[in-house]
């Protein structure tokens, strides 16, 4: 015998989000970023000379590279030589309060980098540092 139906059967309402999912999304992404967070460091590619000397405090500062080829980079923004000495001035003005770091390959002609010091002191700009590689001791 059939059963009758009174009026309409009601399904229970289910309010739970399923966030395992979502955390398994969340993991995958996580793991992701710590292995390629640390290739993704830009930059120029040289090779700094060794000295002893103790670090400079790291300050937020202009960095300016000279590579091996005496290619001029300012922040990762090539420039040629007339280029850097037209525009460093108004590139350090913009940067404010904070030192320049001058980072010069080791085979770069000493020429090379004096005269981009000579320009970045033309400038006006007092707080240079040199960046070299420290002296490992075995």
């Amino acid at each position: 015998m059939a059963r009758r139906r009174r009026g309409p059967q009601r399904l229970a309402l289910n309010a739970e989000i399923n966030v395992v999912s979502l955390i398994d999304v969340m993991m995958l992404l996580m793991i992701i970023f710590m292995i390629t967070a640390p290739m993704m460091q830009g930059g120029v590619d040289i090779s700094l000379p060794r000295a002893e000397a103790r670090p400079l405090e790291s300050k937020s500062g202009l960095s300016v590279t000279v590579d091996r080829n005496g290619a001029i980079s300012v922040d990762d923004v090539k420039l040629s030589f007339t280029e850097f000495r037209a525009s460093f001035k108004a590139l350090a003005e913009r940067r404010g309060k904070g030192g320049v770091y001058l980072r010069a390959d080791d085979r770069v002609p000493y020429g090379e980098v004096v005269r981009v010091l000579a320009v970045m002191r033309a400038s006006g700009v007092a707080d240079i540092g040199l960046v070299a590689e420290p002296v490992t001791v075995k």
